[in-house]
């Protein structure tokens, strides 16, 4: 079975809807569908644990954090994806949002690394899979809702495809 996490209900719309993935259950968002779940936490460490505590993770074979990140190199076109650990772009997750950073080869997120090590605890790294997609650069404007789902939905087969490979 495949775990699917994202924080952002609008992270998990390509996704359910590629999947045709149905809800079970509303807090947290958890969606399924034969060999797929989706869990959709929240922002932050403290969702993310949360939502993941709802969930037998030594049950799934495969877990994939999925979401956007803030990069401050302008030169990284918007819509890159990154799969992390990656040899050229670090990810670092952070508590707040940031909006400067001199750092041109990080992507900031504010939940990967709290997914990494709650995962790490039920399966093995090589199982474990993070892909975030560069939707800013850290100017302090919020994506919208409808720009993070097509973000995600150009990348869906990228993502499946690196993550099965493995």
């Amino acid at each position: 079975m495949i775990l699917i996490h994202t924080a952002l209900l609008s992270e998990a719309q390509s996704l359910i809807e590629y999947y045709k993935l149905n809800l079970i259950q509303k807090n947290p968002r958890i969606y399924q569908k034969q060999e797929i779940t989706l869990v959709v936490s929240g922002i932050g460490k403290q969702n993310t644990i949360k939502a993941l505590s709802f969930l037998d993770i030594k049950h799934y074979t495969k877990a994939i954090n999925i979401g956007i990140a803030g990069c401050s190199n302008t030169n990284i076109p918007i819509g890159t994806i990154f799969s992390f650990p990656n040899k050229i772009m670090t990810l670092k997750t952070v508590d707040n949002p940031i909006v400067f950073s001199n750092d041109t080869n990080t992507l900031f997120d504010m939940e990967a690394k709290y997914f990494y090590e709650y995962i790490n605890q039920y399966l093995h790294k090589d199982n474990i899979c993070i892909f975030k997609i560069v939707s800013d650069y850290l100017d302090n404007t919020i994506p919208n809702k409808e720009f993070v789902k097509q973000l995600i939905w150009k990348n869906i087969s990228k993502i499946f495809l690196h993550c099965n490979r493995d």
